[in-house]
């Protein structure tokens, strides 16, 4: 998704190295939305904190990570790969600590939003130092398996380490990132190769030449755009729910509305627009984009209100993890041969067959106010999302990117990913917002966002099976 510059080679065994650690810090990454699901209701036991303010703790995250991912890619083609991915390591680990360590509600979500803020610069970054490191062919080809495979395992990992650390104490769940991003950033020090603006040569040939910032455009339009989200996540927890305040809603739209004003007159005077004008013309990605935003945010959703309702039902952080541990498992267990499931089935199929199962996932969960679930009744809903995620994630991503020039794959991954975490962000405000008032409205608008989202993906199944029924054009010489 990022810039590619060029590296010096790097030896089998180092390099080897270079992707373990890298894929490593793809698992830590993945793992912090699980990881904190579990860990609500223990973290609002503990600050007097509901469900209205425990949900900042996962669309601040989002919202950090969705907001920053745009300028992520000019970042690093000012600063280097390397100096990037060092530096959002060491703030990652410092905020972690932070966030473990504060009585402050307010404290320990901007904690969350600076955390995704780094994970949208990690994340996508490490995939770079990959694909530049690695020779092309069959080498790369299974260090990017091993990453994927590294960040779908991830969630699962959350799950059951945070099932055993918040029982403990939530604040262990919230700490134990730190000491190993601490590790990975020692071993990244020594693996992580220089490039030709990690050392500070510019093109002229003069030292210093080669670092310059992100620009002026690029800085502003991604705190922005980031800020932009915050709002909206703040006017939709206002809106319903004991903390209902029209006003404030209404004056966290009229300022998001305003950045995103900005935004747009920044994008359309500068002459490198963050979203290339093209890109917001095209029909596949933005359907796709749109479907992943549903997708995932109808998740996430879904799991805060599962967590909220397991603790009310006196489950243990254990029992939680291994409730959600189905919504899971498929996408981990099917990671390597995603692609390959997509191609098959054909991505628009795949997406609508998971969009399908999604809402009716939802749909079975169960909504009587002082139901007390057994396994049995909980393992077809989250076993219908597990499946839903396994199919469409990937797929989506293929349908999203597949007919976009080489040239702007780049840009047109960083803009579906930023859909996808804004997706989760501007769910879990509404859906904790209902979850005061009762389960069964929180989980209808889940169930409600799920089948926009097959709306959307069945929408694209006519244009699919038109172009494979289309005769292919003629031969010229």
């Amino acid at each position: 998704m990022y810039p590619s510059t060029t590296n010096p080679p790097v030896g089998e065994r180092t390099r080897w190295a270079l992707v373990a650690v890298l894929a490593a810090n793809m698992l830590v990454d993945a793992l912090e939305v699980s990881a904190t699901l579990v860990a609500l209701p223990a973290v609002g036991a503990d600050l007097g904190a509901g469900a209205a303010g425990l949900q900042w703790l996962v669309s601040g995250f989002a919202a950090g990570f969705g907001g920053l991912l745009l300028l992520g890619g000019r970042l690093v083609e000012g600063l280097g790969r390397r100096r990037v991915f060092l530096a959002a390591l060491l703030v990652f680990a410092a905020a972690s600590l932070a966030g473990a360590l504060t009585d402050s509600l307010a404290a320990l979500t901007a904690t969350r939003v600076l955390k995704g803020c780094c994970v949208a610069l990690t994340a996508p970054t490490g995939l770079a130092i990959i694909t530049s490191a690695v020779p092309e062919g069959a080498a790369r080809r299974r260090a990017v398996s091993l990453y994927s495979l590294f960040g779908a395992t991830g969630f699962c990992a959350g799950l059951l380490l945070s099932g055993l650390f918040t029982g403990a104490g939530w604040r262990w769940t919230l700490a134990f990132p730190a000491p190993v991003a601490l590790l990975l950033l020692a071993a990244g020090a020594r693996l992580v190769p220089r490039d030709v603006r990690d050392s500070g040569v510019g093109a002229t040939g003069v030292r210093g030449g080669g670092v310059r910032g992100p620009g002026r455009h690029a800085a502003v339009c991604g705190a922005v755009l980031t800020g932009a989200v915050l709002l909206l996540v703040y006017g939709l927890a206002h809106l319903a729910g004991p903390g209902r305040e029209p006003a404030r809603a209404a004056a966290a739209f009229a300022g998001a509305a305003l950045l995103g004003t900005v935004f747009v007159a920044a994008e359309r005077r500068s002459p490198r627009p963050l979203v290339p004008p093209v890109l917001l013309r095209h029909g596949p990605l933005l359907r796709s984009a749109l479907g992943a935003a549903a997708l995932n945010g109808s998740y996430v959703g879904f799991l805060l209100v599962a967590s909220l309702h397991l603790r009310e039902t006196g489950r243990s952080p254990w029992q939680t993890a291994l409730v959600f541990l189905p919504a899971a498992a498929p996408l981990a267990l099917s990671a390597l041969h995603s692609a390959r499931i997509a191609v098959r089935l054909g991505p628009a199929r795949a997406v609508a067959a998971g969009a399908v199962l999604a809402p009716l996932g939802y749909a079975l969960y169960p909504r009587a106010p002082d139901t007390d679930p057994r396994w049995t009744v909980l393992l077809p809903a989250t076993a219908c999302v597990g499946a839903a995620f396994a199919l469409a994630f990937t797929a989506l991503h293929l349908q999203a990117t597949g007919a976009v020039p080489a040239r702007l794959q780049g840009a047109a991954g960083g803009l579906y990913q930023t859909f996808v975490q804004a997706g989760a962000a501007l769910t879990a405000a509404p859906v904790a917002a209902l979850y005061t008032v009762g389960r069964a409205p929180a989980l209808c608008l889940v169930t409600v966002i799920g089948a926009a989202g097959a709306c959307v993906a069945l929408g694209g199944l006519a244009p699919a099976a038109r172009a494979a029924a289309a005769p292919p054009p003629p031969n010229h010489p």
